[in-house]
């Protein structure tokens, strides 16, 4: 496996994750899958956010040093996981799209906006 190139070896292991997820989830219908993963991307994120404000010792609930700069790293890998996860859900090619908006980065005075993709 080591000849194949690391954007293969992540989409790979991201559609079985997705697919681990779709037997656990099966009696979720496709358009609550796609609005579910898609809301846990803001909670892994929110984490993220929480774990980010303890590590920079702003975190006022919860005291100092509970988190470190590691514990970030980590809770950012779970929402790029997730957010891909999300996306190979509703699209099937979650790096293709990240590619696509890589290419095009978005100017905030106008935003790209991809073509529409048909539903899978």
């Amino acid at each position: 496996m080591d000849d194949v190139c690391p954007w293969e070896r992540v989409a790979a292991r991201i559609t079985e994750l997705r697919e681990e997820l779709d037997g656990r989830d099966r009696n979720q219908t496709e358009p609550e899958r796609r609005l579910l993963r898609t809301l846990a991307i803001g909670q892994d994120s929110q984490q993220a956010a929480e774990a980010a404000r303890a590590a920079a010792g702003a975190s006022s609930r919860r005291g100092r040093d509970t988190h470190s700069w590691s514990d970030v790293r980590t809770e950012l890998c779970r929402v790029i996981t997730t957010a891909l996860i999300a996306l190979d859900t509703i699209s099937g090619d979650p790096i293709g799209l990240l590619d696509t908006h890589l290419r095009h980065p978005a100017d905030p005075a106008q935003p790209h906006r991809p073509e529409p993709t048909p539903e899978p």
